[in-house]
């Protein structure tokens, strides 16, 4: 028996990083499910099936060495604030944005939970005002 679309469990989001360092990019805590790999492990059918792939730019090479294709929802984390080349290869494997590690995060959680359908976004903590606090009026 195959499970169809709706029983089967939504891929998580997938993190290529040869760094030995558990949170390479800076994501946790996040609960969205990330599935970290080095470039010569992921299988192209989860580079493929994955809502979205973060690359971090230090695995630049061992990915590219890989030919996977160009694909929607590609981000590059670059771990060198002052390294300027990495547009040039986010550029190159087309790449939807490029992200700083280390940097405020807060797009790039929300990019996780549009990606993953906010199936696992927590409102509460995303929301500053608390959810039942009405938005401060526009002017006074």
């Amino acid at each position: 028996m195959s499970d169809t679309p709706q029983e089967r469990a939504p891929a998580p989001v997938l993190v290529i990083s040869d760094s030995a360092h558990n949170d390479p990019i800076g994501l946790e805590p996040c609960p969205v499910p990330l599935r970290h790999l080095p470039s010569p492990l992921f299988s192209a059918e989860e580079y493929q099936q994955a809502p979205l792939v973060l690359l971090d730019d230090r695995s630049y090479t061992g990915f590219t060495l890989r030919h996977m294709p160009h694909r929607l929802g590609l981000i590059i984390v670059g771990a060198d604030p002052d390294d300027s080349t990495v547009y040039h290869r986010a550029v190159n494997l087309g790449a939807e944005a490029v992200l700083r590690a280390g940097q405020d995060l807060s797009w790039l959680h929300l990019r996780l939970h549009s990606a993953t359908d906010c199936r696992y976004a927590h409102w509460d903590a995303l929301l500053t005002g608390g959810p039942a606090d009405p938005p401060p009026p526009a002017s006074s």
